[in-house]
């Protein structure tokens, strides 16, 4: 069975891009690969975060992934700081990627750009660590985003780069992107993506949101006025988002959405959005809730690092000897 590695990084509540980019596409794939997923609480401190909602925000996302339908007896789940090798190959792998490699990664450029005061070490270096993630698993595909595809590729680059100088050690992964709803927008400007550090909260569903206020995001958001429904990204971004979001929950194509809204407006297409949205967000609330209260998170979590980490302790011991820094 092909492997497949993951993990989100809670520096705030789960919304919905990352459902439909990211958890739902998980619960899908585990039927058919050995998967790893895990929380990725090291990459959340590259910006300082509240310890107390940090840690919150942790268990929120465990409960999460369990409550949108990964199964801990099919996926391995863990936090990422509780295998020790992530941290130690993410290091090695920082001395194995070039400094152009690292300038050019966008993330950190459009933050420079923009004149962020106090980027830190790990703002610049994350990629080398994510890079560790993924190849302490001899991962064969990565699912992403297609704003995270480039730290793939650097991934892959890096992987080569050491099978060259040490012989075959990893496996070069692939990146995996959803075609419907990998990048999902800002209800507020859906020119943006969809995201927890947006300053206007209108633009953001998140999981946990009551589910009155994700009614009243959907029916308040930005349109044009066209005054047809159809997937027209360059001159409808707002109804194209709508549609990418319908579609990613119910699996209708662009076309079939089109034709059910034929000659009807764009109240009753968000109504329609609104009614699909906050029927699965209900189930995945109650879920949630029924997970917290039965403390199994602890449990599942220490099964997943026992997992996790057997196979990461062997290869960065394979990677360590091939290296030359280990003596026995």
């Amino acid at each position: 069975m092909k492997r497949m590695v993951s993990g989100i990084k809670p520096t705030g509540q789960l919304h919905l891009g990352s459902y439909l980019g990211a958890l739902k596409h998980f619960v899908e794939y585990q039927n058919e690969y050995d998967m790893y997923i895990f929380v990725a609480n090291l990459h959340c401190i590259t910006v300082y975060q509240k310890p107390e909602e940090l840690k919150k925000n942790l268990i929120d996302c465990i409960a999460l992934y369990i409550a949108c339908g990964l199964d801990p007896k099919r996926t391995t789940i863990f936090l990422q700081s509780d295998v020790k090798e992530h941290a130690q190959l993410g290091w090695i792998m920082n001395c194995n990627t070039y400094l152009g490699e690292l300038n050019r990664m966008t993330q950190f450029k459009d933050k420079q750009a923009k004149g962020e005061q106090g980027l830190t070490g790990g703002i610049y270096t994350y990629p080398s660590l994510m890079s560790a993630d993924i190849l302490l698993y001899d991962a064969d595909y990565v699912p992403v985003g297609d704003d995270q595809k480039q730290h793939v590729e650097l991934c892959r680059d890096v992987a080569m780069r050491f099978n060259n100088r040490y012989g075959d050690t990893f496996i070069v992964p692939e990146p995996l992107i959803a075609k419907v709803g990998a990048r999902i927008m800002s209800l507020n400007d859906p020119t943006k993506k969809m995201s927890k550090s947006d300053n206007n909260d209108k633009g953001c569903i998140y999981l946990l949101d009551d589910l009155k206020k994700v009614r009243k995001k959907i029916m308040s958001a930005k349109t044009d006025d066209v005054a047809k429904v159809q997937y027209d990204p360059i001159n409808q971004p707002g109804i194209a988002n709508l549609m990418q979001i319908a579609s990613a929950f119910t699996n209708e194509s662009f076309d079939e959405l089109t034709a059910k809204f034929d000659g009807k407006g764009y109240g009753d297409f968000k109504k329609y959005v609104a009614d699909i949205v906050c029927a699965e967000l209900e189930v995945i609330q109650s879920r949630y809730h029924d997970i917290v209260d039965s403390g199994m998170i602890n449990t599942i979590l220490e099964n997943g690092a026992i997992k996790a980490t057997a196979i990461a302790k062997a290869k960065l011991d394979e990677v360590q000897r091939k290296i030359g820094i280990e003596v026995k």
